[in-house]
């Protein structure tokens, strides 16, 4: 279910595996991508697994979360604001050749038993400049790219487990 306030909103799915499984997931970059709500953004080959804050991995996206605004092909730097394994990754967003542009995404693990996870999702734009809130139609699209991010991972999950 979203829960929002002005300029944060998540989204919650209870998700059948374990936290640890999932957090290698959302970790690993090309992982990460594959649960991504746009389907538009590759992260390159060379790509890291993200171990602690500071980290940052690059994508290419060509749309806005939702896919249907062409924006032109550009690069994001996303680099690790929060990280406590098994339970929390949060990144900030910036342009390559830009600073961090404010918003962070990120997700949280509850573990509700050792083979179910709840997983919160979340987008927080406070620390955004105004002309950066205004690009988006707030909350809708964060709220759908959210939703649509869990499905994936919920897809992802349960095709790598067999």
């Amino acid at each position: 279910m979203p829960m929002s306030d002005s300029e944060r909103v998540s989204v919650q799915r209870r998700v059948p595996a374990a936290a640890s499984e999932i957090f290698a997931l959302i970790t690993d970059p090309h992982g990460h991508v594959r649960i991504d709500g746009s389907g538009m953004l590759v992260a390159p080959v060379d790509a890291k697994r993200l171990e602690r804050v500071g980290d940052s991995f690059e994508m290419d996206m060509d749309r806005e979360p939702l896919g249907d605004v062409p924006l032109g092909r550009y690069k994001v730097i996303n680099t690790v604001t929060r990280f406590s394994r098994d339970a929390h990754l949060e990144w900030g967003v910036a342009g390559v050749g830009m600073p961090n542009v404010g918003h962070v995404y990120g997700y949280l693990l509850d573990p509700v038993d050792a083979t179910t996870t709840d997983v919160t999702s979340y987008c927080d734009w406070s620390g955004s400049p105004e002309r950066w809130k205004a690009r988006i139609t707030w909350p809708v699209v964060p709220v759908a790219s959210l939703e649509k991010s869990l499905e994936n991972l919920a897809r992802v999950v349960a095709a790598s487990a067999g």
